[in-house]
């Protein structure tokens, strides 16, 4: 490590040159449309995997890199955000690989506090889909840069002007092409990059060889004729001169503000175009970016640590029972046994075995830098949206939890097992997979979830990483309300709580809930008590 009092200039430098390395970014997609397959393939590019799982093969029993539980193995699907971090070309990338299903979109929107940019991937032949809106229009409320991949070009789909059109209108982008595809489907034959004013055109082996590629810098070359034919070199200039003459020229500056969203084609499983996304990509996407505190903007090139926890994983080795906080450095450096302070807490914190993640491989480091994601051991210190500083009292916010959808009672399977059972739950709770209300009246307990996936598998890791058996019943509600009562004292509050005694429960974190059982009742229920305040949202108190 360098020491920063005999040589203050040579570290301010060094700590400058490993931000500006960082790309610090999430993956999002509608399920199905490719992105876990095109994470496995920027990881082949970057050297850091040297074959790529058959996501969806049967013959090959064999998950994709970022699907490290057991239960997505078997499902083939992401259920958690993976952590996955390389190099490539001096530049240290960071991907925060997301699930895809609704099911699981609340450890998405959490994500995607942690993010610098997206890429979106959509499917070239179902276009916008409704997951990829939802997503799409967190990421403009927060102004992070997105650059699109309309991926799958090797199957029929939709021509690429429309799919341009319908991204416009459907997610309220305004985009500009930065790569191009030779013909689609079965006529596909490679990619022309705008970006790099070259082609790419991917000869009969390209499937089995990333590099395999056939280059020509010139459009106007007449060997184009001879190598794709006469027919489809015509049509690609005329492809290219609408484009210039129908969509804006790209300008970094508009796409850092997310006013701009360049555009990519390519079919992730055959690798056509992923090279192209990954070099535009660490040219144009930003390094690390300021982040809003509940005090002020903190810059990352701040020399002063400041961090959040942003998602929180039990068991990422069953073996070991270990819980591991994922938290995403702002500013400064997180250094190894050095004491912090756990602002919710108000504690001081060392750290003696940090991690930096590849999926489920960890490796402990000494040193990271804003943009980092370090994962800390964890006995129950923190939970999401804990912030770190050096001493500064300040929090990082825009962590919600969301009302669930579904709500059921949840019943110990095997009495034998209620330690293990309490221990899975809280657990899992903390991880923000659901929420857990226990009810005022009798003590039961309630699970509540976005997604009726989510209870298997809450079930599925109770039983192979706790030991224990769960079994649900339904229970008939419509909505968490969070309730804030403008004066807990008084009689309104009071006879609100006399009233809907039946319906009141408690979080996780001991906030008062309101279980309504229709949209009817809360509006009854606000009108009849002006004075307590029903919310569908709880940001996560510090």
């Amino acid at each position: 490590m360098i020491n920063r009092i005999f040589a203050p200039n040579f570290y301010r430098m060094n700590f400058l040159q490993e931000i500006e390395r960082r790309r610090t970014f999430g993956i999002i997609s509608h399920p199905d449309a490719g992105k876990t397959t095109l994470t496995e393939k920027l990881l082949l590019f970057g050297g850091a995997i040297q074959e790529a799982g058959a996501v969806k093969s049967n013959k090959i029993k064999k998950g994709a890199t970022s699907d490290f539980m057991e239960i997505e193995r078997q499902r083939g699907i992401s259920v958690a955000t993976s952590v996955l971090a390389f190099n490539y070309k001096d530049k240290k990338i960071n991907i925060l690989d997301t699930p895809g299903h609704k099911d699981f979109a609340e450890d998405t929107y959490r994500t995607l506090t942690a993010v610098d940019s997206v890429i979106v991937v959509i499917d070239v032949a179902k276009g916008v889909e409704e997951q990829t809106e939802k997503l799409v229009s967190v990421c403009r409320m927060r102004n992070i840069p997105i650059i699109v991949f309309i991926n799958k070009l090797d199957r029929e789909g939709k021509d690429a002007f429309d799919l341009m059109d319908e991204v416009e209108q459907k997610l309220g982008l305004q985009v500009t092409p930065l790569s191009f595809p030779i013909g689609m489907g079965y006529d596909f034959q490679g990619i022309y990059n705008i970006w790099e004013k070259n082609i790419n055109l991917f000869s009969s082996d390209s499937r089995k060889n990333i590099e395999d590629v056939i280059q020509i810098t010139d459009i106007q070359n007449p060997e184009l004729e001879k190598i794709i034919g006469d027919k489809p070199a015509n049509k690609l200039r005329e492809e290219l001169e609408l484009i210039q003459e129908v969509y804006p020229e790209f300008d970094r500056e508009r796409y850092l503000n997310g006013s701009l969203q360049p555009v990519f084609f390519g079919s992730a499983l055959n690798n056509f175009g992923v090279r192209e996304l990954l070099d535009g990509f660490i040219a144009i996407a930003p390094s690390p970016r300021a982040k809003e505190s509940d005090t002020r903007l903190v810059e990352a090139t701040e020399t002063k640590l400041s961090g959040f926890v942003f998602k929180i994983h039990a068991n990422m080795d069953p073996k070991h029972r270990d819980r591991l906080a994922f938290v995403k450095i702002v500013s400064g450096t997180f250094e190894r046994n050095k004491p912090y302070m756990h602002v919710r807490l108000n504690k001081g914190l060392k750290f003696s075995s940090p991690n930096a993640f590849f999926a489920e491989k960890k490796e402990i480091v000494d040193i990271s830098y804003p943009g980092d994601i370090v994962g800390l051991h964890d006995t129950g210190n923190f939970k999401i949206g804990d912030t770190l500083t050096e001493g500064e009292m300040m929090n990082f916010r825009g962590i919600p939890s969301f009302s669930p959808e579904h709500f059921r009672y949840i019943n110990n399977a095997d009495p034998m097992k209620a330690k293990q059972l309490e221990k899975g739950i809280d657990q899992l709770m903390d991880e923000g997979v659901a929420q857990l209300f226990t009810l005022e009246m009798n003590n039961r307990k309630v699970i509540g979830t976005v997604g009726a996936l989510q209870y298997e598998v809450i079930q599925y890791r109770l039983e192979h990483e706790y030991g224990a058996k769960c079994s649900y019943e339904n229970f008939p509600v419509h909505k968490a309300c969070w309730v804030k009562p403008e004066d807990p004292k008084n009689e309104e509050f009071a006879e609100f709580k006399r009233i809907k005694q039946k319906f009141l429960a408690h979080d996780k974190y001991g906030q008062l809930v309101f279980l309504a059982d229709s949209d009817f009742t809360i509006q009854m229920t606000q009108s009849k008590y002006p004075s307590v305040k029903l919310y569908f949202t709880s940001e996560i108190d510090n």
